[in-house]
Parts: C-alpha cells; structure tokens; sequence
C-alpha cells in the first residue's frame, strides 16, 4: 500500500514540475508570505496566503521596498492583489483601499517558496495513551504545518526533529480542518511509553495529504478541479459552472409556455371504475341466445397463505405422532371366546429318554461286532 501511494505522489509531482503555466501558482515558484495581518478587515489568512501578483503584474522580485512602493502609488485608491491559498492551492483576486494618510495595508511579509505548503504531515491515527494522544491530536482532522523550533523541509524533517527533541517538550503548529483553526500543541516524544514510535501517532505525507479546501467554501460544480495542482499539462481549462452559456429556448421552452393538457400523460388509476350495464346485442342470425358468464369471486390474498400453514402444519403432526386435539372414542374391546381351551399337556421327564438312548447304542454296537465277526 505505501509503495503504491509513493508511486503516485512522485507522479503527481513530475505533473507540477511539467507543467510550465499553472493558474496556481502563476508560474512562479515564490511569493510573499503573509506572516501578520494587523487589519482584521482585510480578508487575508496569515501563512496560508501567499501574494504572487500586484495590479495585473507578477511578483518577481524579492525586494519588500518594491512592493511597498506598488502599494503607495495607490494612495486613495485601491490596489489589486492576487493571492494563493495553501488551502487547496487556490487563487483569488483582491482589492484592497489604500487610505492615503498612512498608504499601508498593515502586513508582514516574507519572500518564501510555495514549496513550504507542501510541507505538511497528516494525523491519520492517534494510539491511545500516547505522547500524541496526551497532546490532544485529533485523527484525520489534524495536520501538523510547522514548528517555531525551526524550518522542517522534506518528508523526514519532523523525524529527525522529534528524534532531536526526545523526552523534551516539542512545539507543533496543528492546523484542524474541521473547525478552520491552527493551534500551538506541546509534546514530549518518547520511547518508552508502551507503544512503537515517539509519538505514538501514524502521519501521512504527500500530495495525497495537502491541506484540503476549508468547508466553509461551496462544493465544486461539474467540471471544477478540486486541486489545480493535479492538472495535466495537456489538459484545457474549462471555464466554471456559473460562467457556462445557458441553453437555446428551442431545448428548454420557458415555463411561460405551458402544454396542453391533452399532451400531457395521464397515469392509469388503480382502481378501474365501474363501466356501465351495456344492452344485450341481438343477433340478427338465428341461433341460441349466449349465456352471460358469471363473475368469479377474486379470492383473498391471504386465503391462500393460510391453506399453506394448514396444510404444512397437519404434515408435522403426521409425523411427529402427535395426538389429535379432536376427541374420537376409544376402540371397542375384542370379542369375548365361549370355547375353552384344550388343557396343556406335561412334558415328559429328559432323564428315562436320555437312558432308553443309552440301552439302545450298545445294542446297536454288539450287532455290528456280531456281523462284522460272522
């Protein structure tokens, strides 16, 4: 199984890295960072928001002075910024006004890779009684996005700095995609817990474990890419669902165009109504008047059912031996005999045959001597 989701994460990374125009990215590779807002009016996210563009051009340059002087050109007007979201690595377009006492948005930035989004560990399970249970990571809605010990690149950076941090307090910045809140979460890895591992927990890494769309925002319509960083690089945009030309009138006539009700189709009632006597027809060649057949009764639905059990319910009875619940009376009594019967004869005694036996052997053996001697 993890070979083959290793396989198709290094397939969707030689999509990326293919791919020389991608709406997403603008085909830059770094942008500013947002590291502090401190205008809670403007809708911008702090280091999940990246600026890629400025009034319809690229930034390219990573000089923050350029940028501030972009910004105060449009003192008393508003400038134009494009964003790129680490949150399902989307791209939206903002205007922001630029007072012109002060022409500043209130902002930390910091040329950064896009890349450190994809830096991103995915809390797939939690065992219980673990350094990570103790911690309160939650499973499958968590994803651990970074620490304030230092930078974590790659799939083993957090590995080697649990194993640098071993029984000592770690501190992880845990991003929840179910309530859209990131929380700072302080653990001590350890090996001798009871369990494997030094946290106790199993993390996912990849392109299948990036931070999702938050909920708040609307279902993709038919058509839309969820990730636009999974688009081929041969693969034509299509423009959004709201933006798709409606149909010809001629397909879908308005509702002011209503049918008739004669095109309409009426399903059959259940119930077929009762037709009307009709006359007797009379038969202009001779013949016998035909006799109306007579109605047949339609028989219960559950007469049939009950025949059914009567007729099984009589077979066990048969052969199980059980005895009738009617009441039959008993069989009458056997005739009585007025003949008596013979009187029994005694049996002889055994001993005076056994001696008539023995008298009459040698008798049988003297003759036999006599003859064989004459």
């Amino acid at each position: 199984m993890s070979t083959m989701f290793g396989a198709l994460n290094r397939f969707i990374s030689r999509l990326d890295s293919e791919s020389p125009s991608q709406s997403s990215r603008n085909g830059s590779p770094y942008g500013f960072q947002i590291l502090r807002n401190k205008n809670l009016e403007i809708p911008i996210e702090p280091w999940y928001d990246f600026i890629i563009g400025i009034n319809g051009r690229q930034v390219d340059n990573p000089d923050p002075n350029l940028f501030a002087t972009e910004v105060r050109n449009c003192a008393g007007s508003s400038v134009s910024l494009v964003l790129w979201n680490a949150k399902g690595q989307r791209t939206r377009t903002l205007a922001l006004p630029v007072p012109t006492p002060s022409p500043t948005l209130g902002i930390t930035l910091q040329w950064t890779p896009l890349s450190v989004s994809e830096d991103v560990w995915h809390v797939l399970d939690v065992i219980p009684n673990s350094p990570a249970d103790t911690a309160g990571l939650l499973p499958y809605g968590d994803y651990i996005v970074g620490t304030p010990e230092g930078n974590v690149h790659g799939e083993s950076g957090l590995g080697e700095l649990v194993e640098d941090y071993l029984h000592r307090s770690l501190r992880l910045y845990v991003y929840n995609h179910e309530y859209a809140v990131t929380r700072l979460v302080t653990l001590t890895p350890s090996r001798t817990w009871g369990g494997s591992g030094a946290l106790g927990c199993v993390l996912g890494f990849g392109a299948l474990h990036r931070l999702p769309v938050p909920m708040t925002e609307p279902i993709a319509g038919p058509g839309e890419t969820l990730f636009e960083t999974a688009r081929f690089s041969n693969e034509e945009r299509r423009p959004p669902s709201a933006q798709l030309p409606l149909q010809s009138p001629s397909l879908y006539p308005p509702p002011s165009s209503a049918m008739q009700p004669s095109d309409l189709l009426i399903p059959a009632s259940m119930v077929c109504p009762q037709a009307p006597p009709s006359q007797p027809a009379t038969s202009t060649t001779g013949g016998p008047p035909r006799v109306a057949k007579k109605p047949r009764a339609a028989a219960a639905s559950n007469m049939a059912f009950d025949d059914y059990f009567r007729e099984g319910e009589q077979k066990s009875k048969e052969e199980d031996f059980a005895p009738s619940t009617k009441k039959t009376a008993p069989p009458p009594p056997p005739p009585k005999s007025t003949k008596e019967p013979p009187p029994a004869k005694s049996p002889e005694p055994a001993a005076e045959t056994q001696s008539e036996e023995d008298e009459t052997k040698p008798a049988e053996i003297e003759a036999q001597t006599e003859t064989a001697d004459g």
